[in-house]
């Protein structure tokens, strides 16, 4: 787990009985939860119970998604980002990375410069920097450097997700989402994804969505336990059983439905 003083921590994001819906579905009921400033937090639980889809809200990518409707607050440094419509603003202090990596069709360099780019940045020596910056965040610099010319889909699984961070990185968010961001890779690269995530998390919040129970409890610092509730007309509604230190819940969770799924009885 990253560094983080039980006793001295600040709150980045916050939910106050946030409620997601897809048209007439509803998705996510009365989510409340304060996410600490340069921690790590894993939001856990069975398929289909809105892990993405409350990762999402964090950065407003659910907005993309016709029919959809949010209710109450989510709240960034105590603002609330659903009344807020400056989405570049946002974007730029609230980074995503996926579950597979999805580097772009262009070479490593331009992968990276083009969030910087787009945010007004156009001196190339300064491009420059923020590139080997980047690359050196998420240890690709020395790998990478004489190659920066050449088409980032060449390179590993391991390297494309590691250079989706350093993308992410590049236009200096606050916040990084990562969305079951080592599913897709082998041991080796998760093991570099996961030590990457506790050397980030001394400058980043850092919010990821896993179902590796045992990645949970390796790096991170609080965890969200949400599972599937169903309500007066049977429909399914995705809910926050339990928010609490991760070293307490893999311990002594309070919640019988939270035992049951990190002990592996369902789920």
């Amino acid at each position: 787990m990253s560094e983080v003083r039980q006793d001295s921590y600040k709150i980045k994001l916050g939910t106050k009985k946030t409620n997601l819906y897809y048209g007439n579905y509803h998705a996510l009921k009365d989510v409340t939860m304060d996410i600490r400033e340069c921690a790590i937090t894993a939001i856990i639980g069975p398929s289909g119970c809105g892990k993405s889809s409350l990762l999402r809200l964090f950065n407003r990518m659910n907005d993309l998604i016709p029919g959809v409707r949010v209710e109450g607050e989510i709240l960034l440094d105590g603002a609330d980002i659903y009344k807020n419509n400056d989405m570049v603003s946002l974007r730029k202090k609230v980074g995503m990375v996926f579950q597979k990596p999805n580097v772009f069709p262009f070479s490593i360099y331009e992968n990276i410069i083009m969030g910087p780019r787009h945010h007004g940045v156009k001196n190339k020596r300064e491009l420059d920097i923020i590139t080997e910056k980047s690359l050196s965040q998420v240890s690709l610099w020395e790998e990478l450097k004489d190659v920066l010319k050449t088409p980032a889909l060449a390179l590993s699984a391991g390297q494309q997700q590691r250079l989706c961070i350093a993308r992410a990185l590049a236009v200096e968010p606050e916040v990084i989402l990562m969305d079951e961001s080592c599913s897709a890779l082998d041991p080796e690269s998760t093991m570099k994804i996961e030590e990457l995530m506790l050397d980030l998390a001394r400058k980043y919040t850092i919010i990821i969505v896993t179902h590796n129970m045992e990645q949970a409890r390796r790096v991170s610092d609080m965890s969200a336990f949400m599972m599937i509730e169903s309500d007066k007309k049977g429909g399914r509604i995705g809910t926050l059983v339990e928010y609490s230190p991760t070293s307490e819940m893999f311990a002594n969770p309070k919640d019988k439905r939270t035992d049951d799924y990190i002990t592996g009885r369902f789920g």
